[in-house]
């Protein structure tokens, strides 16, 4: 017949018993904190993929007003219609720049191509860059304002004092006459905002490469 566990061996099973427990407590915790891990990586990940996926989305559907880039000329004749197109100019702050449309305001045919021109001065002592942010208004016209040139393609650096025109070729998309959405439109307009672009930062040397900058000792 056997024997009852002691007090000593009911002791002992206890303890095996609680540290089993313990150390499935403890695969849990480090599977749970392995997870939210996984989670905040997947998190930072897709917000930084969301900056140029929404920059895409832009450029290829007009969203917000978001202008197209055309590499020719629309290949048929202009048509009858004609749209007044406003331009407006905007320098954000930081930036010391003169900053306006040559023209406020002309009239155009849908599908015929214009070139206008921005006037810049850098009111600075100093060399400075901008990058030209724009939209058009109304917002539903960005998928048929096509840019086959813009000073806002690129970063824009001015040196101190200087001042320069900087075109802008466009063209309205016959298919906006095609849009029953924009029946009634009379008036587009195109604005610019230039922001200050931050000095690229020296380039780290080589510990056997002179640096030139601090001159000659």
């Amino acid at each position: 017949m056997p024997q009852p566990p002691t007090a000593s061996q009911k002791a002992a099973a206890r303890r095996g018993l609680r540290g089993r427990f313990a150390l499935r407590g403890l695969g849990r915790d480090a599977a749970v904190a392995s997870i939210c891990g996984f989670v905040v990586v997947l998190m930072v990940g897709a917000s930084y993929a969301a900056v140029p996926f929404y920059n895409w989305f832009c450029r290829a559907t007009g969203f917000n007003g978001t202008t197209q880039v055309a590499t020719s000329a629309p290949s048929g004749a202009p048509l009858a219609r004609k749209i007044a197109v406003r331009f407006d100019a905007n320098v954000g702050p930081g930036l010391p720049w003169k900053f306006e449309p040559e023209q406020t305001e002309i009239e155009v045919r849908i599908g015929e191509v214009f070139t206008v021109f921005y006037n810049v001065t850098n009111q600075s002592a100093r060399e400075t860059t901008g990058q030209a942010a724009y939209n058009v208004a109304p917002l539903t016209v960005g998928a048929y304002f096509q840019k086959i040139n813009c000073f806002c393609f690129t970063d824009q650096s001015m040196a101190p004092g200087e001042k320069r025109q900087m075109p802008v070729v466009f063209y309205v998309d016959p298919a906006l006459a095609a849009d029953s959405e924009n029946d009634g439109l009379n008036t587009i307009t195109l604005s610019y905002t230039f922001y200050p672009m931050r000095e690229p930062a020296p380039k780290p040397l080589a510990a056997s490469e002179p640096d030139k900058r601090k001159g000659n000792l």
